[in-house]
C-alpha cells in the first residue's frame, strides 16, 4: 500500500494509539451487524453462526450478551444504518460483514463507494470505542450451486472480486481481522449451502462459526472450540 494511500495513513494513526499488550478482559457484549449471512437466512435450525460463536464465548465470557443486528438483503448502506444501535450497545466485539448485496444487487456495483461506506462503519465504531474488538470477512468468490446465466456469473464474479480487494484494504487500514471465505474450498461443497445455493446450510454456518472462533483466537480472544463437524 503506498504512502499516498488514505487507508495506510488511517493505519498509521490507529497503530500508534494500540496498547502493547491485547485486551483480555472479560466480554460483555457481542453485536453482529451485516445482511443475510449474519442474520441467519438458510439456516433452518435458527442456530446461526454468529448464535454459535456467541455460544463459544460464553464458555469463556459467561456473562456475555449478544445482539444480531443483521437483516436479510441488506446493501452496505443498510447496514450503516445498524450503527446507531450498534454505538449505542457498547459493545466489546462487534462483526461486520457485508458488501455480497451490492454485487448482487446492481448490474454495476459501485466498489468504491462501498469501500468508504464499510471504512466510514468501522471508523465509527473504533471512534466510539478504540478498544472495540471488530471483525469482518471477505465474501464467497463463486457460489457453484446458483443458478446463475454465465454472462451473469461472471459478472457477478468479477464484482466479487473487486469487494473482496476492497474489503481487505480497508480491513488492514483499521487493523481489522478480517475471515477469509473468498476462495475457500469450503464453496465447492453443495453440503454447506441451503437449498437456494446462495445462504450457508446449518453444516455451512457451523464451519463458519469454526472459522470465526479461529480467527478469534488467533487475534488474543478467549473462546472454545465449536462443537461438531470438525472438517
Amino acid at each position: 500500500m503506498s504512502s499516498a494511500d488514505p487507508f495506510a495513513r488511517i493505519a498509521d494513526v490507529i497503530e500508534s494509539q494500540r496498547s502493547p499488550e491485547a485486551r483480555r478482559e472479560q466480554l460483555s457484549l457481542y453485536v453482529a451487524m451485516g445482511d443475510s449471512f449474519t442474520a441467519g437466512t438458510g439456516c433452518p435450525t435458527g442456530d446461526a453462526w454468529p448464535d454459535r460463536l456467541a455460544a463459544c464465548l460464553r464458555l469463556r465470557h459467561p456473562s456475555l450478551a449478544f445482539r444480531n443486528l443483521a437483516v436479510e438483503g441488506a446493501t452496505s448502506g443498510e447496514v450503516a444504518e445498524q450503527l446507531g444501535e450498534a454505538v449505542e450497545l457498547e459493545p466489546d466485539l462487534v462483526t461486520v460483514v457485508c458488501g455480497a448485496n451490492d454485487v448482487l444487487l446492481s448490474t454495476r456495483p459501485d466498489v468504491a463507494a462501498y469501500a468508504r461506506r464499510l471504512a466510514g462503519i468501522l471508523g465509527r465504531l473504533r471512534a466510539a470505542d478504540p478498544g472495540v474488538r471488530i471483525v469482518t470477512a471477505t465474501a464467497p468468490d463463486h457460489w457453484d450451486f446458483l443458478e446463475l446465466g454465465p454472462r451473469t456469473r461472471a459478472r457477478v464474479e468479477r464484482g466479487i472480486e473487486r469487494l473482496n480487494r476492497a474489503t481487505r484494504g480497508v480491513a488492514r487500514a483499521y487493523g481489522i481481522a478480517c475471515l477469509e471465505v473468498a476462495a475457500h474450498p469450503g464453496l465447492a461443497k453443495p453440503e454447506n449451502f441451503s437449498a437456494d445455493g446462495l445462504h450457508p446450510s446449518a453444516l455451512g454456518h457451523e464451519r463458519a462459526a469454526r472459522g470465526f472462533a479461529a480467527l478469534l483466537r488467533e487475534h488474543g480472544i478467549e473462546i472454545d472450540e465449536p462443537k461438531g463437524d470438525q472438517r
